[in-house]
């Protein structure tokens, strides 16, 4: 039995924090495959950070956010948004799949909806979330406001901004944080501007920060940096996005 527990701590610490938990769960009949994390100390706040992940689903960035998170104090929850069955094998399938919940609004905001229950049941306070996202999932971050989901705030990484014209505008009492490249080819002038109408429109509390010389992606290390293709990686922009988040969620958590 000892060296069962030792086994035990081993696995689920390393370095003096908790790892990765990965987490089953449904939405309906389709089965997903999250990852919790929680705070690497003993009484730390519990507030809990939902992380969207980009285009191809769960990759090795959201998983090291969220250890990061962790480090910082707070839960932290990836959440697997296609489903076991249904991952991308390569960037065409990744977009089909992606375009088919940006379409598919209210699928997308449901499973958003299932993961962040899996946040709150491991432990995060319900009354203290916040939903952040890189790409694909930046646009998720957006819709969990859209949606009026009980969120402190959201965060959207080089996420895309639209939303289509006929959809109904709601308030939105959510506080909003958009990290955004400059230079992003993948998000047109017009939907930046019709994106800040909808949040004057909403009523909303937001902020937009551009970072100079940086394309879309660029938090993801495996990017490159080759901005001429559109999506690379920049050092400087990922640092300064990461300390605006930091600020921000100790802004909008604080008790």
């Amino acid at each position: 039995m000892k060296k069962l527990l030792i086994c035990i701590l081993t696995v689920l610490t390393v370095n003096g924090y908790a790892q990765l938990k990965p987490v089953s769960y449904k939405d309906g009949n389709q089965k997903l495959n999250g990852f919790s994390m929680s705070p690497s100390k003993s009484g730390m706040k519990k507030a809990g950070i939902l992380i969207l992940p980009a285009w191809k689903g769960i990759d090795n960035h959201s998983k090291k956010v969220a250890e990061e998170l962790s480090k910082l104090g707070y839960y932290a929850f990836v959440a697997d948004i296609y489903g076991e069955g249904n991952y991308p094998v390569d960037a065409k399938s990744a977009g089909e799949k992606s375009g088919y919940y940006k379409k598919n609004f209210q699928e997308y905001q449901q499973r958003i909806k299932v993961a962040m229950e899996e946040l709150i049941k491991a432990g995060a306070d319900a009354s203290r979330i916040v939903v952040i996202g890189y790409c694909f999932g930046g646009t998720g971050a957006l819709e969990a406001a859209r949606a009026n989901f009980p969120v402190r705030g959201v965060v959207s990484f080089h996420g895309g901004l639209g939303k289509e014209a006929s959809r109904t505008a709601n308030a939105i009492t959510q506080k909003v944080l958009v990290l955004h490249g400059a230079d992003d080819p993948s998000v047109p002038p017009a939907q930046v501007q019709a994106f800040q109408q909808e949040m004057r429109d909403a009523k909303a509390d937001w902020q937009m920060i551009y970072y100079a010389n940086a394309v879309h992606a660029f938090t993801e290390p495996e990017a490159g940096n080759d901005n001429a293709k559109g999506a690379a990686y920049n050092e400087l922009a990922a640092k300064r996005s990461w300390e605006h988040m930091k600020l921000f969620l100790t802004e909008i958590l604080a008790n």
